[in-house]
């Protein structure tokens, strides 16, 4: 295997990709999961962390436990009619010819981010034909490993793109029970053990070593293998030191080319790497996952503290840092990037299952309901690279970006760069897996529960102390605050039900079967504990208040539980290109954006009218938003866009003149062009 160094931008010059052809003959017959098969394969035992491993707080449940259904599903099957779901048809990189199908075409992370998402889309719908698609990577994989076990393309020995597909083998192990995988991993680790001192990790590896983390570590629990703990420290003493960094951060203002040196060495400087967006929200989870080895609870907490410093710095009102692509500060028309969303929901969830803490639940939401649905088309046929909470329009322009290209906010294909076309597809499947957790007794299995981690419309078939358990939630969360929760077990069953509890969510109710609880704090897990009947129902009452939250130059969001609220502009499309299946887009607003709020900050529901309606379908679309929001205006004139960027937010209070107006705002996710971030209009 030859050895070589190359950047994202550079890789695919570095290869031949062929374009898309041929068809491919299924070697499995593949029969349509049954509910029935599907609830055999989610009763297998929760997997917990062997010693000397520490305990988490939560564990995921068995992969197929927890099935959409509502809006949620929808947004599952909108995916699987979209690219998440025909991406290989369409793109030449995941395409028959690619690397890892045995191709000579792109060798290196495409296919592996593919898998990571179709794995959980394809099993958690019960989608035979992308079952039939994931199978196709998944045995090339499983039956060309080398003698010396080594997996993947001969063409290249780079240790990232492994780890990717080692989170799609795990999961896919999880969902069928494949005998392949365990002895494969076995002997890939064995083999890396062996080699890493003669091949240290380096570049998007020796940043990324968490993610293969958490597979060495889930392979330990099920082989009490001694050797995958020095693999893991291994990784660990090779890896980039995250929690360092992160305890005295110095990346605090808007990163720039030159800051970086970006033109030398393919732009894989470590200060290159340490301030590069996606390097960042995957590094989140690194402190939790690596406490699970070290039991330093210094390490657990390392997750708060870097979302802490990224929000301080580069925070931005839907819920991501600033990275376009690598850190770029507090102003809300800098963008973030795709891959950035899903790996930082990625790190939540696991960090949320290690430690326990409430707070990444809130901010695991406002990433799900707010930037991850707010970069895709209403259809999911075409996504941007970077987003933007004050996003004016989306063309063909080097502004403002620190070190993307003009792409960089088309909807598209793969606009800027590929890596986001393979990656955004783990978003909704993986959110789904992080609905409900088990909460750990950490001595027994007589003492574990049940966690309500993250609210959406879901049901739950799992097993809890060999009791067949079944759970319904019924919600239109996060567009109203009613949730309720059924609770069936097949035989009555005593154990605590944990409910987190929204920081913003003061004055929550909770009741079971129409019986008031204890009031809950905001910011923390209300526990039930009882003995469960089947038909017992658990109501939760969120209170939905508009609120308003500070940002950069002192203007203002509003906020209504896990949403953020947006103007949308008015909205031309014009056709770039097609591109296969797809197209890309340009956006050009047909409205005036440049408003100022008249609100009243210390009570926003006296000035705010809230308007619901029915969730349906297709909630994250200006058509089918189920919850508007009307505010006072006035526009500010002075407050303009250049190269199609809309200039810093003024400093509020500002004075204007202007009438006043009354604007609707809309879910973030529904306005493609939008202002989110406003200034204030001065007391008159």
């Amino acid at each position: 295997m030859s050895d070589f160094r190359f950047s994202r931008r550079g890789f695919l010059h570095r290869f031949s990709i062929l374009g898309l052809s041929g068809s491919f003959a299924l070697k499995h017959a593949l029969a349509l999961s049954t509910d029935d098969e599907s609830a055999t394969k989610a009763a297998n035992k929760v997997v917990k962390n062997r010693a000397p491993l520490a305990p988490n707080a939560f564990y995921f449940l068995p992969l197929g436990s927890v099935r959409p259904s509502g809006w949620l599903k929808n947004q599952l099957e909108i995916q699987a009619s979209g690219l998440g779901g025909h991406l290989d048809e369409t793109w030449a990189d995941v395409g028959p010819n690619s690397g890892w199908l045995g191709g000579k075409g792109e060798s290196w992370e495409r296919g592996p981010y593919f898998l990571d998402g179709l794995v959980p889309l394809a099993w958690t719908l019960n989608d035979q034909r992308l079952q039939a698609k994931a199978h196709r990577f998944i045995d090339w994989t499983l039956k060309n490993q080398a003698a010396n076990g080594m997996i993947g393309p001969a063409s290249n020995n780079d240790w990232w793109p492994r780890y990717v597909m080692l989170k799609a083998l795990t999961q896919y192990q999880e969902y069928t029970s494949d005998p392949r995988v365990i002895p494969l991993m076995d002997r890939y680790f064995r083999y890396q053990l062996g080699e890493l001192p003669k091949r240290p990790l380096r570049d998007w590896g020796k940043f990324r070593w968490q993610d293969e983390l958490l597979s060495v570590l889930w392979l330990y629990n099920r082989t009490g293998s001694a050797y995958l703990l020095d693999l893991a420290r291994m990784l660990r003493s090779q890896g980039y030191d995250w929690v360092a960094e992160f305890a005295d951060f110095k990346y605090t203002q808007r990163i720039t080319r030159d800051f970086i040196k970006l033109d030398e060495d393919h732009g894989l400087r470590d200060i290159s790497l340490a301030t590069h967006g996606v390097n960042n929200g995957q590094a989140i989870k690194t402190g939790p996952v690596w406490s699970v080895v070290s039991g330093d609870r210094n390490d657990a907490a390392a997750a708060s503290r870097m979302i802490s410093e990224l929000d301080k710095y580069h925070g931005l009102p839907n819920g991501m840092f600033s990275c376009d692509e690598h850190l770029a500060g507090l102003d809300p028309s800098q963008g973030s990037e795709l891959c950035t969303v899903v790996e930082y929901m990625f790190s939540l969830e696991n960090s949320l299952a290690i430690t326990g803490e409430a707070a990444l639940g809130d901010r695991l939401e406002k990433l799900a309901f707010n930037a991850l649905p707010g970069t895709f088309t209403d259809d999911m046929w075409a996504h941007q690279y970077n987003q933007q909470p004050n996003q004016v329009e989306c063309s063909l322009h080097h502004k403002p970006w620190t070190t993307d290209g003009p792409e960089s906010n088309l909807f598209g294909l793969e606009p800027n760069f590929g890596c986001c076309t393979a990656n955004f597809h783990q978003g909704w499947p993986k959110l789904v897996n992080s609905l409900f957790m088990l909460s750990s007794s950490g001595v027994s299995d007589a003492g574990d529960g049940i966690v309500a981690a993250v609210y959406a419309p879901c049901e739950v078939r799992t097993v809890l102390r060999q009791t067949p358990l079944h759970i319904v939630e019924e919600t239109g969360y996060p567009f109203n605050g009613k949730i309720r929760i059924t609770v069936n077990p097949a035989s009555p069953l005593a154990f605590p039900l944990h409910l987190r509890i929204p920081a913003w969510a003061t004055g929550a109710t909770v009741q079971v079967n129409g019986q008031s609880q204890p009031q809950p704090t905001p910011g923390a897990f209300a526990r039930i504990e009882r003995t469960w009947r089947p038909g017992d129902r658990v109501e939760i009452a969120f209170p939905m208040k508009p609120r308003v939250s500070r940002w950069f130059n002192d203007s203002v969001a509003v906020e209504r539980g896990p949403l953020l609220f947006s103007y949308g502009i008015g909205e031309t499309w014009v056709k770039l290109a097609d591109r296969g299946m797809t197209a890309d887009w340009q956006v050009f607003p047909s409205t005036q954006w440049n408003y100022a709020l008249r609100v009243d900050t210390d009570d926003p529901s006296s000035s705010i009218e809230v308007h619901e309606t029915a969730v349906e379908d297709n909630v994250f679309s200006e058509k089918h938003a189920p919850v508007r929001l009307r505010v006072n205006a006035r526009k500010v004139p002075s407050w303009r866009a250049e190269d199609g960027v809309a200039d810093a937010v003024p400093k509020s209070p500002v004075s204007s003149t202007e009438p006043d107006e009354k604007i609707d705002m809309l879910p973030y996710a529904a306005a493609k062009l939008r202002i989110s971030a406003f200034p204030l209009v001065k007391s008159e």
